[in-house]
């Protein structure tokens, strides 16, 4: 796996892991709004790179990605491959 391509998935898996902190937090502080302002943020980045990875290099997971022709899931390497 080239370095920009493990760097940039790398980026989406931290930011959500961070997306995935905030709901835990929120789940017992739900009127921190300074949380919430990151927590949408933090989604919105989430979003960002993740499009950013699946525009350069195809798919993270299969189920949230809609695919060309031919399908396009089982192109290697996947994600988790280096």
């Amino acid at each position: 796996m080239d370095q920009n391509r493990e760097n940039l998935l790398k980026e989406v898996m931290a930011a959500d892991f961070t997306v995935t902190d905030l709901l835990l937090y929120l789940d017992t502080h739900p009127c921190d709004q300074n949380a919430i302002a990151i927590y949408n943020n933090s989604v919105q980045r989430s979003l960002m790179l993740r499009h950013e990875y699946e525009r350069l290099y195809g798919p993270i997971i299969a189920q949230l990605t809609p695919s060309r022709y031919p399908w396009q899931w089982i192109e290697s390497p996947w994600p988790w491959e280096k």
